[in-house]
């Protein structure tokens, strides 16, 4: 498999929005995993919009740098995986799972920023 690169960059703001919006609970479900919105979770029990617009980022990295994602991979079979350490790691499942099999990917590296407003990932598949 040739190296693949999906990049993505989101509006903290737009995430906070929708955060307030009658739907919230819909978006949630339909976006995040209940690990995730947990990992998101500050020390108010608040889900933290930063958090939340980084991962939603690397979901669509993930999508960009699968071959023939786009409408055929759900966000939640992608996850942002946070270790105790800090350091994250996205777990693909379902259709997800089988393009990365399919293209003969091994390996999964992502990364995640916020400052300033956005937030950003960069997903690389070798």
């Amino acid at each position: 498999m040739a190296l693949r690169v999906g990049i993505d960059l989101v509006a903290v703001a737009t995430v906070a929005e929708s955060l307030r919006g009658p739907h919230r609970a819909h978006l949630l479900e339909r976006i995040y995993t209940a690990r995730e919105v947990d990992d998101c979770r500050g020390p108010s029990g608040r889900v933290e919009p930063e958090r939340l617009a980084a991962r939603f980022a690397a979901k669509e990295a993930a999508i960009k740098a699968l071959p023939g994602a786009g409408e055929e991979v759900r966000l939640t079979q992608i996850e942002v995986v946070q270790a105790d350490s800090g350091e994250v790691s996205l777990e693909l499942s379902g259709r997800a799972a089988e393009l990365l099999a399919e293209c003969a990917g091994t390996e999964v590296a992502v990364s995640l920023t916020h400052e300033g407003g956005f937030a950003a990932a960069t997903v690389v598949l070798t």
